[in-house]
Order: C-alpha cells, then structure tokens, then sequence
C-alpha cells in the first residue's frame, strides 16, 4: 500500500494535541456544541430510523454493495428512515435503496481528506467536523444498527454501538452484522477468545445478530422495534432536499 500523503495538520488535530490555553479550549467546546445544535434541530423530525455502518470503499458492482442497497430498499417498505454517514460504497447503497422505493434517507457526513463525498441519495444531509460528534447522531435517532463489511471506522461504529447497549448507555436496539463470511470469524473470536478469558459474558454475544439475508434482518427489527418500543411510521421527509451547513436555518 502507497505512503499517505501529508495534507496539512486539521483544527480537530490541533485542538486533540494537548492542553491548550482556556481562551482557545473554551471557544472550541462552544464551537462542538454548535455543531450538536445543528444536528439536534435538523435531524428532530426524522422519523424512526435504522442506521446502516459499513465501507466507503466498495463500488456498485461489489456484491456487498448490491446487499447493502437491497438492505436499504428493505428498510424503506418496512416503513424505516435509513440513516447512513452520507459517503459513498455501503453508505451510497443503503441510501439508494431507500431512494429506489420513495423511502426516506438521510446522510450524516464527515469532513475528510479522502472518501468522503455526500452521495447523490439522500433527502436531508449534514456534514460534521468531528467524529464524535457525527456518531452521536447515527445513534441518537435510530432504533436498530446494520453492520456491512467495513474497515476501521465500521468496527469502531459497531463496537461502541455495542458497548452502550451493553452498559446500558442506550436501550437493548438491535445490532445485525449482514455477511456471515465477512463477520464469521470476528463472532467466532468472541465465542473462543474472549468468552473463555471473561472480558464478555455469554449474553454479550446475543447482542449481535449474523446473517446474510437483508429480508430476514429488517423482518427481525421491524419485530423487535414494533413489539419492544412500539413503533409507528414517523414523518416523511420533503423528497429531494439537501441542506448543508451553509444553509440559513429558520428559527420555528
């Protein structure tokens, strides 16, 4: 694999360095709180949503790709807002499936310096500085998780989704990993490794869900969501409009 290029060093990297001065510490957290504001306001009336994690780097004619966008297409009859991070590959799919069927979709997105663009099938977008920031909302308004094959950033999503089910962070919301061949042996080392040591306990496993099957997954949350939280369809969002950040906002 090529040496990443340098780019320049990001705001986020500076003010994660280390401790700064008060003046500076101070304006950044006001600056992140702007930021949850703006997700708070925009993303309020989304209606019940199922987020969809998994790699930007998979073009449409990768079978995973193909799953995610049948994933997504089933999460919209069901009745789903599909809620992606906004980029391309699963995240692109999952939200051209919703599209496909008239569903709602919504992208939250990251600034990057690689990857990243807003695809082109989301009714409502915001685009994020901060990571944190950003899960935040791809947790806040879902009420089920689907995990594609992914690299870093998709293991990061579905484990920190799990560790807040498991503390009870969040409510016991559904965690499906769609791809048996690709999460098989990440479960098997759960079953063999950590299970045996103790660091998870036997009902820690029954948080994630495997399968390959997009129908079986969004059959089984629709089950749970409608049953265990009681859920109805939310509002549909206006077709076809992207608000940015540089958008005006009303004050209604």
């Amino acid at each position: 694999m090529p040496p990443r290029l340098s780019r320049p060093e990001t705001p986020e990297a500076r003010f994660l360095r280390g401790p700064q001065s008060r003046l500076t510490e101070l304006s950044r957290a006001m600056g992140i709180f702007a930021e949850f504001m703006r997700g708070f306001r925009k993303l309020h009336f989304v209606g019940p949503s199922v987020t969809v994690f998994g790699s930007a780097r998979f073009d449409e004619d990768h079978r995973y790709y193909k799953l995610a966008r049948e994933t997504g297409r089933r999460l919209a009859e069901a009745g789903f807002t599909v809620m992606t991070g906004g980029g391309p590959g699963i995240m692109e799919a999952a939200n051209r499936g919703a599209k496909d069927v008239g569903g709602r979709s919504i992208g939250v997105n990251i600034d990057l310096p690689f990857e990243q663009g807003l695809n082109p099938y989301v009714d409502l977008s915001m685009r994020f500085e901060h990571f944190y920031v950003r899960k935040v909302m791809l947790l806040k308004y879902s009420y089920a998780f689907i995990a594609m094959p992914g690299g870093f950033g998709t293991f990061d999503e579905i484990f920190e989704t799990a560790t807040l089910v498991q503390t009870e962070k969040i409510r016991s919301f559904p965690i499906v990993l769609i791809g048996k061949e690709f999460w098989g042996p990440l479960i098997d080392v759960l079953r063999e490794k950590l299970l045996p040591l103790g660091t998870i306990d036997a009902a820690d496993l029954d948080l994630l869900t495997l399968t390959d099957s997009p129908e079986e997954a969004v059959a089984g949350i629709h089950d749970i969501c409608m049953e265990r939280f009681g859920l109805t369809e939310g509002r549909k969002v206006e077709p076809q409009r992207i608000l940015g950040e540089s958008e005006p906002e009303s004050d209604s």
